[in-house]
């Protein structure tokens, strides 16, 4: 495999299941709103981004192979509390302005993540990570089209998203993780540009105006309470995904049909 520090070898891991965890998760809660979606044209939409995301989870996954990881096991094996996806995909929103929170919010993240891994001197990364960029485009189109929808759409729709991206963006800056040694030590190597910190400013810097459009504060100016924070994870212990969205993530239901 490429060359890492030994140091860090770990931490890429870790940063690699974190990311292709949050991409299963987040193309499973836009699978789940295909047909909840309020026009034809979302709803086709939320197909082709649930396929992208799923995608990009598995070319992450197949990465942790040059880490001795038993990939099958990681896409098929887990229980919820292995989970490493970003919190706020651990339950399926309840309406169309949560799932356009989680648009906004969650691609926006994984895009700042990504951009911060373009010129990696790991390789892997460097070679794939162009290519989902490409695709997230779209994915950032689709959620400031829809955020623009609602801040059209009178006090009652500004007020839904308003309060559906106040609720999940706190959980979000703390994704990012903290400005911490072994953070540090990822951008010295210069595997990523970026972090901790950093990445927060960049997402805000490219959250802020749609947050505007619907009278969203971007709650920008306080660092996130890291304490007890799981930084491997990047998450707090404790929590996990709803069994039932595993069950759905695992393919529980269709491994009776997979032969030999």
């Amino acid at each position: 495999m490429a060359t890492l520090m030994p140091g860090t070898r770990d931490t890429v891991r870790d940063l690699i299941l974190v990311l292709a965890d949050t991409k299963r998760l987040l193309g499973t809660r836009y699978a789940g709103w295909m047909l909840g979606a309020p026009e034809l044209e979302g709803g086709i939409a939320l197909a082709s981004m649930a396929q992208d995301e799923w995608g990009h989870g598995r070319l992450l996954y197949a990465m942790l192979k040059d880490f001795s990881d038993d990939v099958d096991r990681l896409e098929h094996g887990r229980e919820p509390e292995e989970y490493c996806n970003i919190e706020i995909l651990d339950h399926a929103p309840a309406d169309w302005a949560g799932l356009v929170s989680l648009n906004a919010l969650v691609d926006t993240a994984l895009t700042v993540q990504f951009e911060a891994m373009r010129a990696s001197t790991w390789p892997p990364f460097r070679q794939r990570v162009e290519k989902m960029l490409d695709e997230e485009q779209f994915h950032t189109a689709h959620g400031a089209a829809w955020v623009h929808w609602f801040a059209r759409s009178g006090d009652a729709g500004r007020g839904l998203l308003r309060q559906a991206l106040q609720e999940r963006l706190p959980f979000v800056l703390r994704w990012f993780g903290p400005d911490s040694d072994r953070a540090r030590a990822l951008v010295a190597e210069g595997v990523v540009d970026a972090a901790g910190s950093a990445l927060r400013t960049r997402f805000l810097t490219r959250l802020t105006p749609l947050l505007t459009l619907v009278g969203s504060e971007s709650a920008g100016g306080e660092e996130p309470d890291f304490t007890n924070f799981d930084e491997a994870r990047r998450r707090m212990p404790g929590t996990a995904p709803d069994a039932e969205t595993i069950r759905r993530v695992r393919g529980d239901r269709n491994r009776a049909f997979l032969m030999d």
